[in-house]
């Protein structure tokens, strides 16, 4: 397998068509295999659906709850010399799978931000669907177009107060590098807000709203991370948790929007996982090493496409109503945040460093290292690479 994927450091510059595929079956037959979502939508709309927990969030309301699906995702076609991105691969796996059970699934490449995009995917929803009863917002980028071509708004990694020092873990090649993150000024804050906010998912649903092309007891849902203590310093304490505290007021007053269709909107708090963004943040991958190791002793450790499915099974579309804690959000990191569980993460931290990370006694690197190879299709069992 060496010799035809490519990474350098944490970014895989290839991917293994084949690879995706199978691993987007994969994740359908867990979902058939779990209990399956009684009062699903009916027709639902993904930003951001290609891979990852929109992905799995598409798959779980497809084949786990029979639900027609659009997604939205700005993924790179295959060229002669390039394999494509492999989001473009995913969609094209799970159009195949979804068409194979009379299920409509349709996908639009390109700008998510654009009024081009929102127009198009209006018309497409009244001529086929009619109405949407669902919006899941899983966009993940790190740039946002400035409204009528004035620019753009980049996010930023960095903390609020004080610089930051954590272990960063490179795949290829495999090392572990302490990485400093500096604060960040108020004009990067603001940018972070604007791209990792709730602003562009208050805008799609409004447009929506006043195209009529949302249904009575209509859903959406995006997506946060809070994590522990230990994240705290360079995640929720710093701008990309900025970014998220705005999402979860926009949840608030969506939420008030929809109130005249009996619509809700939500935002779930998910566990910590292996994804193309969350391998850059310093500190994290130590984080999810002792955690991953941590849930797969105690019988809790969960795929994307489990947790996803969790979410909507159990929280979102549970059928004696949506749980939540005291600010309204859907708390599905309940296991990595065990407290039990937490203080045995920080005492396996302390052990951690470049000389052992990869040893199996301290934490679960071949098991995030595997995952992050999956991602592009890499690793999938079943697949003859040669």
């Amino acid at each position: 397998m060496s010799d035809i994927k490519i990474i350098k450091g944490v970014v895989a510059a290839n991917c293994h068509p084949l690879g995706c595929k199978e691993q987007v079956r994969q994740q359908i037959k867990d979902v058939k295999n779990l209990p399956q979502i009684n009062n699903a939508p009916k027709n639902v709309l993904v930003l951001g659906g290609s891979s990852g927990l929109g992905l799995a969030s598409r798959i779980s309301l497809a084949f786990g709850g029979r639900a027609n699906t659009l997604n939205v995702s700005y993924e790179r076609p295959p060229t002669e010399s390039d394999t494509g991105t492999a989001g473009y691969h995913n969609n094209l796996a799970f159009q195949h799978f979804a068409k194979e059970e009379g299920l409509i699934a349709e996908d639009f490449i390109g700008d998510a931000f654009s009024l081009e995009m929102r127009t198009k995917v209006i018309n497409y929803i009244r001529q086929n669907f009619g109405k949407i009863d669902c919006l899941v917002y899983s966009l993940a980028t790190g740039i946002r177009p400035k409204p009528n071509g004035e620019g753009k708004w980049k996010s930023e990694l960095k903390t609020i107060d004080s610089p930051f020092t954590g272990n960063f873990i490179s795949f290829e090649p495999e090392m572990m590098l302490p990485v400093t993150l500096e604060p960040a000024n108020n004009d990067e804050i603001e940018a972070t807000v604007k791209v990792m906010g709730g602003e562009d998912w208050e805008e799609w649903v409004e447009v929506l709203k006043e195209a009529d092309v949302l249904d009575t007891d209509f859903k959406t849902i995006a997506y946060s991370y809070i994590g522990s203590e230990v994240t705290y310093p360079v995640y929720f304490g710093g701008t990309l948790g900025k970014a998220k505290e705005h999402l979860h007021q926009t949840a608030d007053l969506l939420d008030t929007k929809l109130s005249d269709i009996n619509g809700h909107a939500y935002v779930a708090v998910c566990k910590a996982i292996v994804s193309k963004a969350s391998v850059f943040i310093p500190g994290l991958s130590t984080y999810v090493l002792a955690l991953m190791k941590e849930l797969k002793e105690r019988g809790e450790d969960e795929t994307a496409i489990q947790h996803m499915h969790r979410i909507m099974q159990g929280y979102l579309y549970n059928p004696n109503g949506t749980p939540t804690d005291d600010q309204r959000l859907i708390r599905a990191d309940n296991f990595e945040l065990n407290p039990e569980v937490q203080n045995k993460i920080k005492e396996m931290i302390k052990n951690i460093n470049s000389s052992n990370y990869k040893d199996p006694s301290v934490g679960d690197y071949e098991g995030y290292r595997k995952e992050f190879s999956q991602i592009n299709g890499f690793e999938i069992e079943g697949v003859d690479y040669k």
